[in-house]
């Protein structure tokens, strides 16, 4: 039975001060909850990752990263590595993100090296996907999705793609306060367990946790997840706020 996922995305938000407070808080509402571990996933800035990790010991839920390199080690100024995020007890870390494509130029070959490098130190890769609003309107988003998938994580075998999460995001989604309808979100992460299926099998895609992101959030959570093929969301800025984040969680 394939896990649901709530994954909370900080971006390049928040004080310490304010980050650690954060992630008490939530710890605090997980714990009177009694949620699984590996139900939810923090993803703050590279710098309070030892904060976070430091509180997850001690609590129900994962930390993960927003990025990493490709590299385990060497002269890369201002990068983290593999190594380092392994060493710190990270379980996690989102790949491909549609700002790290639009901002930082991320292409297909680095996306897959990211996603072996992550494998290579025992990370779980949250591996992003999605369209553009001329690529939806053109008709085009299913063939986008499918060339991200095949080109950045479809060269794994069997066991490697089992230790991964799809993350379908719609990039005229993000941020905008507009989400793809229940419908539309369920109509493509069905179409990409079909991928999965043809490629790996049905076991495997029956498996495999495909999570929804742009603009979810407590007020459209229930309704996206119920959706058969939703298993979850990566959640940008309604992480941000511990009630709602945590009203997400609780919306399977």
């Amino acid at each position: 039975m394939r896990r649901k996922i709530v994954a909370g995305n900080w971006k390049m938000n928040k004080s310490f001060q304010d980050a650690e407070e954060l992630v008490a808080e939530i710890a605090d509402k997980l714990e009177a909850l009694g949620q699984a571990r590996e139900e939810v996933v923090l993803c703050p800035p590279f710098v309070y990752l030892e904060m976070a990790t430091d509180i997850a010991q001690e609590s129900v839920f994962s930390v993960g990263a927003q990025n990493m390199n490709d590299h385990d080690e060497g002269a890369f100024t201002g990068e983290v590595s593999g190594v380092m995020l392994e060493s710190m007890d990270v379980e996690y870390c989102i790949i491909g993100h549609s700002e790290r494509r639009k901002y930082y130029k991320e292409d297909h070959e680095l996306l897959a090296r990211k996603v072996d490098a992550a494998l290579r130190h025992g990370i779980r890769p949250i591996f992003c996907c999605g369209e553009l609003l001329p690529e939806r309107e053109s008709g085009k988003h299913f063939e986008v999705v499918r060339k991200q998938l095949e080109e950045s994580l479809f060269h794994l075998d069997t066991a490697g793609l089992s230790e991964a999460v799809i993350a379908y995001e719609p990039v005229w989604a993000i941020g905008t306060g507009v989400n793809a309808s229940p419908a539309e979100a369920q109509e493509m992460h069905a179409y990409i367990r079909g991928l999965i299926a043809v490629k790996y099998g049905s076991d495997l895609a029956s498996e495999t946790s495909i999570l929804y992101g742009g603009s979810c959030n407590a007020s459209n959570a229930r309704e996206l997840f119920a959706q058969p093929d939703v298993d979850g969301g990566l959640i940008g800025g309604a992480s941000l706020k511990a009630d709602e984040f945590i009203r997400i969680v609780t919306s399977f």
